[in-house]
């Protein structure tokens, strides 16, 4: 399957790093082509390059962007988007305060999904650091990749991308319960300084 990322930071390195262990191809679009080619050339595979506001190729668009860059990106491509499965891994954060930013909507997801209303929305990888998705284990175990939409067979479509780069999708149920995720990805990087991980956790579910 062909995954389009956008985005040239550390979690487009990691996603696209699990993306391309699994056997998918990727393509990476950045706000300039050497971030992307610079990117690209750190991975471990071959990945096509590509700035913001390319034509979009494939069926998957990740946004591995910072909550307050979504709506652009939205913007830009509008309709193009209509059909496509796109996952939201975002936390709405204030970055300069460190706390969680009060969405209306109920969670960013839902807000993705309001502002692209064509587009099939899923919620994924916004509990996982960037770091551990390189590996795609902590001390032995695979990481769980929570996940949430209304649409099931997008839902299906992201968890395969997951356990087919080594990690473990868990089924979190609507896109409405994204709400609960980011507060859970906000908890997870609240806890960092007090653990002394160097966000090299992970949030796992045993049963």
């Amino acid at each position: 399957m062909d995954i389009t990322v956008i985005g040239t930071g550390n979690m487009a390195r990691g996603i696209a790093t699990r993306l391309l262990a699994g056997g998918h191809g990727v393509t990476l679009l950045g706000t300039t082509q050497g971030k992307a080619q610079a990117l690209a050339g750190e991975l471990p595979g071959e990945a096509r390059t590509g700035t913001v506001g390319d034509p979009l190729a494939g069926d998957v668009i990740v946004l591995a962007v910072w909550y307050p860059v979504v709506a652009d990106v939205l913007g830009r491509y509008g309709s193009q988007l209509d059909g496509k499965i796109v996952v939201d891994i975002t936390n709405p954060l204030d970055v300069d305060a460190f706390e969680p930013i009060n969405v209306e909507a109920g969670s960013g997801a839902q807000e993705t999904a309001a502002a692209a209303p064509g587009a099939r929305v899923v919620k994924a990888f916004n509990t996982t650091f960037a770091g551990t998705l390189l590996e795609g284990q902590v001390s032995g175990h695979p990481l769980d990749v929570f996940i949430a939409s209304d649409d099931d067979e997008a839902k299906a479509i992201v968890s395969r991308l997951a356990s087919d780069g080594g990690l473990r999708p868990v089924d979190a149920g609507p896109l409405r319960r994204a709400r609960e995720l980011e507060a859970l990805g906000y908890l997870h990087m609240a806890v960092q300084q007090n653990l002394g991980s160097g966000f090299g956790s992970t949030i796992k579910v045993l049963a």
